[in-house]
């Protein structure tokens, strides 16, 4: 049992879970049934409802502000919300700089529906939601803080302007966790995240969540998930459930890391474009530390070129290349060989994971004095 004045620590500890019975896990296990005995009013299968997922849905209800479904991955949540919202003729906006799978996504899936797909850049999110640019769009998707650059937007504003236009508003509220932003508070209709991600932080996943403002939506996303069969197991329900109790202590040691990393090369000669919102002299800074609850485990940086990333990744002891964040390890990732963002062959998306401070700094720090010999 939670309360509203908890601390983020005791909520992600308690959130879900029931209370304390002797001689009982303080988590049960994963209930794997699909079909139940049946009997009046009881669940009868698992496509509809399943315990497991429902103490999960429960957990993330109380962290979100808003009722929550679970979904098998970050994209099966994305796609639920729009196929949910929209109908054939409409508009829908989606951020240029954010995650290419939602852009993908929507130009060759949604075109099919004849739904006209457009593309605003986080930074100039602002200035279109202010001047009337909303107008005739059906729904919103935000990324803030984008992925890969890491810009932000006032969401609280465009999305009020959003409203004022008739416009729906969904989140994409992976990076920063809903300990670190609430987009329901903020005015959202949705707000939607890839658990497989820092929520569940153990790379070990693949697992998403929607949640939304009032029952009725939630009750479309869940009988959308059910005619769908787009529906979680429960042992990966059950693993995201049981790490979502170390969710604030990994939280703040990645952002502690991440600080501490930027602090530590924002001036290298080997780096340029480093990009952190807990920097003060981040583009991002002033409106981050405005709507966000806490500082983000990522940071984004610039090498010469793919074959300097590969050096600075063999001079590294504890620099592990790979996709995906959030996750205990530190990983980099060159953004460029997906093909899917924007950025420059050099350009390198941070996640920093739990290990000892000092000790990422110092290997991050010598990998980069290694540069220097080729440059």
């Amino acid at each position: 049992m939670t309360h509203a004045s908890d601390g983020d620590g005791t909520r992600v500890v308690r959130a879900g879970q029931p209370e304390p019975v002797a001689g009982q896990p303080f988590l049960p296990g994963p209930v794997f049934a699909a079909p139940f005995h049946l009997g009046p009013g009881e669940r009868y299968y698992a496509r509809y409802e399943n315990p497991t997922l429902v103490a999960f849905e429960e957990a993330l209800s109380t962290l979100e502000g808003g009722p929550s479904v679970v979904f098998p991955s970050g994209m099966a949540a994305i796609s639920a919300v729009l196929l949910t919202t929209l109908r054939p003729g409409d508009r829908v906006v989606v951020p240029s700089d954010g995650y290419f799978g939602t852009r993908v996504f929507a130009h060759e899936e949604l075109a099919r529906f004849d739904i006209r797909v457009e593309e605003v850049s986080t930074v100039d999110l602002d200035e279109v939601a202010g001047v009337g640019g909303l107008e005739g769009v059906a729904l919103l998707l935000i990324e803030s803080p984008s992925n890969p650059r890491l810009d932000v937007c006032n969401i609280e504003a465009v999305t009020e302007a959003a409203h004022d236009s008739g416009c729906l508003v969904a989140v994409d509220n992976t990076t920063a966790t809903p300990l670190g932003l609430r987009p329901l508070d903020l005015g959202a209709d949705f707000s939607l995240a890839a658990d497989t991600k820092a929520l569940s932080g153990h790379s070990d996943l693949l697992l998403g969540h929607v949640a939304s403002r009032g029952p009725d939506r939630a009750t479309r996303l869940r009988d959308w998930r059910t005619r769908s069969g787009t529906v979680p197991g429960p042992f990966e329900v059950w693993l995201a459930h049981r790490s979502l109790g170390t969710l604030e202590l990994r939280l703040d040691r990645q952002s502690a890391n991440a600080r501490a990393l930027a602090n530590a090369l924002v001036s290298h000669p080997a780096v340029t474009g480093l990009r952190y919102p807990g920097l003060p002299s981040d583009p991002s800074h002033d409106q981050f530390t405005r709507e966000m609850r806490r500082p983000v485990g990522l940071l984004s940086f610039e090498l010469a070129d793919a074959a300097t990333v590969q050096s600075f990744l063999s001079a590294s002891r504890l620099a592990v290349a790979a996709t995906s964040f959030g996750g205990l390890h530190t990983t980099v990732d060159r953004r460029a060989q997906w093909g899917g963002d924007r950025v420059p062959e050099g350009f390198v998306r941070i996640s920093c994971g739990c290990e000892d401070t000092a000790d990422l700094v110092a290997d991050f720090v010598a990998a980069a004095d290694s540069l220097g010999s080729l440059q």
